[in-house]
């Protein structure tokens, strides 16, 4: 089965669709091995928790703390991690991240008490920080469009089979008693650290990253490994030059590169952003926030405290269910890696994060029975155990890897690594938010009123999902930047509701969400990377003028074509403060604002 690719310069050539290139796979998987060795972490600590409170006689408070500390401390190996990889590369920023963890690795096994055992657990957070940053944009930087969605979704593969793994060495270890059990559970994983630090160095460094250095012929070669033809490669190296702002005839083997790509340059453009970015920022931190928002880390971190609720008791059975937990997690996430290119993000989405909030409600009515009754129910034990697992293969089928895969290939190329880093922050910060107050929420508002709270922010996600995702499934890096961007104003129709969504009445797309631009008179973002100032300052339409339909991403359809019902009404009053507030939020300083 063949496909057109077309690259940025209108050129047309082929490639195989349904083949991916063993090598890229190769070292695919060899840089998402950091990814195994946090999701092991991740999951042999909701046993070990178990021990280490009786051995140490710490509460409840001091659990969350231990829990949650690794994922505060993610945060400054998070938002360091993209500096580090734009200097020294991707392939040794893996390493460093390896050495890392293989410190911390050490020092929790060791644990005399609770001060070395937390000075352990922070010099691990700081290596998952550079792990969650590092492993999806090698990924997605060495893979082809057609095998991308594939590739980038390895690292949560990889982290889902950690947590199965650490899932299995509780139950292994937990038989060898309290005292030496935990610290084989954590101290084990300085093994595959030392061995990761030592094979990533055959790894070929990242072609985008060569590219940005100025070093082209390494970066043609290592094309040449990982692409299907020499076509192919050709066409993927003209891009990539484009993007870094290398001259397309440009045939040096080796050029100067602005630094201010490197440094200071690139968090100027983050944190003061041109409008494209600013949405692109928007897609990438709500995806990181709802991942943990919705209560993935309740779920994975607890789950033996929920399956106690449920009404098992025996330490064995409990960690034996929570296996279970982790089987069905790589089980589903391995579904999603032959999935993601085929299906596309968006559709897989909206059925993950759907199925989530319907088993939240699950898992919250069946906890809610079990706590309010008098005596052993059994199929309330049973909803609860399936309403977990539900939710668990619903999660990983689409939540899970969507958010890394999306988020990696929307930035372009310059501020790849230090925007994910920005999104990887988000990340832990949720991640500490939830890992260290689940307890103390469902203490205050019972276990079951919690999970109905997921349910609720789930349905949340979803509505923020639907209308800020366009699909990017099968397009280049370099040309997922222009779905951002300023479209072409004869952009094809069909291609474009290809790729943006139809409203949630089944109707022609837009009607809802940009109601509000008709009522107001405004017209949809359309500055881009490289707009001047004369096509940014007037965003918006003078009252006294008949807006026409524009011709852009965000807006194809004339919505008084349609005659609204009262539950479009409510939709569209809805969809209306939303877009309003987000406009005011992100709109810059140099735009006049002009309402009837």
């Amino acid at each position: 089965m063949e496909m057109t690719m077309v690259g940025s310069n209108g050129g047309d050539t082929t490639e195989t669709h349904n083949k991916i290139n063993k090598y890229a796979l190769a070292c695919a998987i060899v840089g998402s091995i950091i990814s195994i060795i946090f999701g092991y972490d991740t999951g042999v600590m909701s046993g070990a928790m178990i021990f280490i409170k009786e051995e140490m006689k710490i509460n409840d408070v001091q659990v969350e703390v231990l829990a949650g500390i690794l994922n505060l401390c993610a945060l400054v190996g998070s938002l360091t991690a993209g500096r580090t990889s734009d200097i020294i590369g991707r392939r040794y920023t893996i390493v460093l991240a390896s050495v890392i963890f293989m410190i911390g690795a050490t020092l929790m096994g060791y644990g005399p008490n609770y001060g070395i055992l937390m000075v352990g657990r922070c010099i691990t957070g700081i290596g998952v920080g550079f792990a969650l940053m590092i492993a999806p944009v090698y990924a997605a930087e060495i893979s082809a469009p057609s095998s991308r969605g594939m590739l980038t979704s390895l690292p949560e593969f990889c982290i889902s089979f950690g947590i199965l793994t650490g899932y299995v060495s509780n139950y292994c270890f937990g038989k060898m008693g309290a005292k030496i059990g935990w610290r084989l559970m954590l101290g084990v994983a300085a093994i595959p650290s030392l061995c990761l630090a030592l094979g990533v160095l055959r790894m070929p460094e990242s072609p985008r990253w060569l590219v940005l250095q100025g070093r082209l012929k390494d970066a043609r070669e290592v094309l040449s490994k990982v692409s299907n033809t020499e076509e192919e490669a050709v066409v993927r190296f003209r891009d990539i030059k484009l993007a870094a702002g290398v001259p397309e005839d440009c045939e040096q083997d080796v050029v100067k590169m602005h630094r201010k790509t490197h440094g200071e340059g690139v968090w100027k453009e983050l944190l003061s952003p041109t409008t494209t970015v600013r949405w692109i920022l928007v897609v990438a931190i709500g995806l990181h926030f709802f991942q943990h928002a919705t209560g993935i880390e309740a779920v994975v971190l607890y789950s033996p405290r929920i399956f106690r609720k449920a009404g098992i008791t025996s330490k064995d059975k409990l960690l034996l269910a929570t296996v279970g937990v982790g089987v069905i997690k790589t089980s589903f996430i391995l579904v999603a890696t032959f999935l993601l290119d085929r299906v596309g993000r968006r559709r897989i989405l909206f059925t993950s994060i759907t199925g989530m909030a319907v088993a939240h409600l699950m898992l919250g009515f069946g906890l809610t029975m079990v706590e309010h009754s008098h005596g052993e129910l059994p199929w309330a034990l049973i909803l609860s155990i399936i309403s977990v697992y539900m939710y668990v293969a619903l999660y990983s089928i689409g939540m899970a890897p969507i958010t890394w895969v999306y988020s990696t290939e929307i930035f372009p190329l310059k501020l790849r690594a230090q925007g994910l880093s920005i999104g990887v922050a988000v990340n832990r910060l949720m991640n500490a938010a939830i890992s260290m107050s689940f307890i103390s929420i469902y203490e205050a508002i019972t276990i079951g009123g919690t999970f109905f709270m997921f349910a609720g922010i789930s349905v949340i996600a979803l509505i923020y999902f639907y209308f800020f995702l366009p699909e990017t499934k099968g397009k280049s890096l370099e040309e997922i930047e222009k779905l951002f961007g300023e479209p072409s104003p004869r952009e094809d129709d069909k291609a474009r509701d290809d790729v943006y969504p139809t409203n949630l009445l089944g109707k022609k797309k837009s009607f809802i969400f940009f109601s509000f631009l008709r009522e107001r008179r405004l017209t949809p973002p359309t500055s881009t990377f490289s707009s001047s100032p004369a096509a940014t300052s007037r965003r918006y339409f003078h009252p006294s003028v008949d807006p026409q339909p524009q011709a852009t991403p965000f807006c194809s359809f004339n919505p008084t074509s349609v005659a609204p019902s009262p539950l479009s009404r409510t939709l569209s009053a809805a969809a209306s403060i939303l877009r309003a507030a987000i406009l005011l939020s992100f709109s810059s300083p140099s735009v006049d604002l002009v309402l009837p």
